[in-house]
């Protein structure tokens, strides 16, 4: 791209009333100072002069090169911005922002109207500050995000435990200890990043803390009053991420003013994420701004509601899923569908239509722990292990009811529900029920999933105790999906009591008693879409090249040792020793995770993520080390870790920390 379209502002200080000053990387259009133009915000805690440096100068050159100036900032306490971090998403935060959003209108250079984006983190916040309605904001484009921070984000799902809440605290502990760049800050980096080391949370302990949706969770969650968001959302994400309900939430909440776009991707940018087809998010992006924050009269308020593609006979990664078949759907106005009932019939089988009265037909059901090993991880990064596998494992610890072949194809868009009634001869247990599309040589591929603890069976704000040895009605709401399922092949519905190590199992591991006779099915057919084109990126690899001085790795496997009965999934992630060809700074960041299990305990789930984080210059060499341990009794939940600072080579800091945290139904 030429440089005399835009130029870049390596570092620009953006002062907060507080005397907090944030870092922000800010490519302006030409002429901006004679000729205002608008300006589009993402703000990370994710350190712009490395970790996101790539990602960033694959989307903002476009902005500013359209005449959107892009202003990329560091949340107090990252990067090279000075404070601490208190949380995720706090109401610290949610004001910060809209302090950058005031000085941003007020800037020469602005037309007064601001734009907020992000994946994830900002994605969350873009959507947060949307509700807080600062005036020069005009509209949002959230990727991978959430309208509940309980129930569609990395901490709990239907008041099951989930895994990723300690190991999501412990990437974000790592990502914390990282030092600013002396070349930005200067002297003062030692005494920036000491402060960090000693005052950033213990992330888990406030996660953990809060197991049921109280107000820590309610803060923030836009579905608690979507009327607070008044304008312009388009809200994407992929269904092999883990937080494919949003799109869907977001338009069912927020109405016409919201727009969905849902792809075959994991947790990245349309425009470089996997499994393909990709999407032009640049082009597309372009368009909403131009029309919200220029108004531009482009149509974009008459984009279709929802748009999503629409796999079909996908196969678990093997090593990799490249490309999903499969057809983009369009729906103008998108309402929730009606649910095709399903039931099990007296042969077992599932069958299509309501089922005639029966004689209650009782089954007792306790899956081995290790039930799930093959769901993959919650947050996917990559088309590889972090996606489900082969279900046929999984299936054999579960409850299984088949159709059989499909002789017509039965396509799917909308979230699965299932009722049942069951019985739990203790407090509580967790349920979980997965559709698999089975194909004809019998490989099982998962279309979606769904999981309850049952204690929170009417509710995640006050969970209550099961009636032991009582029959009760239960619904589970399973995840979001667009699927075809071919003529040939047959759905499959699993039904377990584990799925681990996505879930965390309940303290007593009692199993439950189900009614077969009482299951229903609700499918969400396919209904009002029409099939259109979406354009890919002409650049396939959108990505600028970075300096590889040594090439990263990942790993993902699991071991059962069969005398003791112990099964543990192990991660491996070595990001490489990467240098931004610029600022001539080297990171690396390598992650080593591991979860085990031991049979008819499950008291034996415990949990490890230990991280290394280098960054470095010649001269100058600062890692860390952050460790992160979660074991458990039936009355308690046990954090500990420990952060360790070196200095070319010299150990500056270390601190050990622990937590006994008790168990409120989880």
């Amino acid at each position: 791209m030429p440089d005399t379209d835009f130029t870049v502002i390596e570092n620009h200080w953006i002062d907060l009333a507080d005397g907090t000053r944030l870092a922000a990387r800010i490519w302006m259009p030409k002429g901006a100072e004679a000729d205002p133009v608008p300006a589009v915000l993402e703000f990370l805690p994710y350190r712009k002069r490395d970790q996101t440096a790539q990602r960033d100068e694959s989307t903002y050159p476009t902005f500013a090169e359209n005449g959107i100036a892009g202003v990329r900032v560091d949340i107090r306490g990252s990067g090279e911005s000075s404070g601490i971090i208190d949380d995720e998403y706090s109401s610290l935060e949610l004001a910060n922002a809209c302090e950058v959003i005031d000085w941003i209108a007020a800037q020469p250079w602005s037309n007064g109207n601001v734009g907020m984006m992000g994946i994830s983190w900002g994605g969350f916040n873009a959507l947060q500050v949307a509700a807080l309605r600062p005036a020069p904001l005009k509209a949002v484009i959230s990727i991978a995000s959430t309208v509940d921070r309980y129930n569609d984000d990395i901490h709990y799902k239907n008041g099951c435990m989930l895994s990723a809440n300690m190991g999501w605290a412990a990437t974000m502990q790592a990502f914390q200890s990282r030092p600013p760049d002396p070349a930005i800050v200067g002297d003062d980096w030692r005494a920036m990043w000491l402060e960090r080391l000693e005052k950033n949370p213990d992330w888990a302990e406030d996660w953990f803390r809060h197991q049921r949706r109280d107000d820590y969770w309610r803060h923030a969650s836009i579905c608690e009053g979507f009327d607070a968001v008044q304008i312009p959302a388009l809200v994407i994400a992929g269904w092999a991420d883990g937080y494919r309900n949003t799109p869907i939430k977001a338009i069912e909440g927020l109405g016409p003013q919201a727009k969905a776009l849902i792809g075959p991707w994991v947790h990245k940018y349309p425009h470089f994420a996997w499994p393909k087809p990709r999407v032009d998010f640049l082009g597309e992006a372009v368009a909403w701004w131009n029309r919200w924050l220029k108004d531009e009269a482009n149509g974009a308020e008459d984009w279709p509601q929802l748009r999503a593609f629409r796999s079909e006979a996908n196969r678990p990664p093997s090593p990799r899923r490249d490309r999903d078949e499969g057809t983009w759907l369009a729906v103008d106005d998108w309402q929730r569908p009606a649910l095709a009932p399903y039931h099990v019939d007296a042969a077992g089988a599932l069958s299509t239509g309501e089922a005639a009265d029966a004689a209650p037909r009782a089954h007792y059901l306790r899956s081995p722990l290790d039930t799930g090993i093959m769901a993959g991880e919650w947050f996917t990064s990559a088309p590889t292990a972090d996606m489900s596998g082969d279900q046929r494992s999984d299936d054999g610890g579960s409850l299984c009811f088949q159709t059989p072949p499909q002789e017509a194809p039965l396509d799917l868009l909308g979230m699965p529900e299932l009722r049942l009634r069951l019985s739990c001869e203790d407090d509580w247990a967790n349920l979980c029920a997965r559709l698999v599309d089975v194909h004809p040589d019998g490989t099982a591929y998962r279309i979606a999933y769904g999981v309850l603890n049952l204690a929170h069976r009417d509710g995640n704000a006050d969970p209550a105790p099961m009636p032991r040895g009582e029959m009760v009605d239960v619904t589970l709401r399973l995840d979001a999906c667009g699927y075809r399922l071919r003529p040939g092949h047959s759905l499959r519905l699993a039904i377990s009591t584990a799925y681990w190590p996505v879930t965390l199992p309940a303290p007593t591991d009692p199993g439950v008693t189900i009614d077969l006779s009482s299951i229903r099915l609700g499918l969400p057919l396919q209904a009002g879409a029409q099939e259109i084109t979406l354009p890919e990126p002409e650049d396939e690899s959108p990505l600028p090249e970075h300096i590889t001085h040594e090439e990263g790795h990942a790993r993902h496997w699991i071991e059962t040792d069969r005398s003791s009965m112990v099964t543990t999934l192990h991660l491996e992630n070595d990001g490489g020793l990467v240098e931004h060809p610029e600022t001539g700074m080297s990171s690396r960041v390598i992650q080593d995770e591991a979860w085990s299990i031991t049979a008819n305990d499950p008291n034996s789930a415990t949990g490890r993520a230990d991280w290394i984080c280098e960054v470095s210059r010649p001269g100058w060499h600062v890692r860390t080390r952050t460790s992160m341990q979660l074991a458990c009794t039936a009355e308690e939940w046990l954090l500990s870790g420990e952060v360790v600072g070196k200095e070319d080579g010299t150990e500056v800091y270390r601190r050990p920390w622990s937590h006994r945290i008790p168990r409120d139904f989880t």
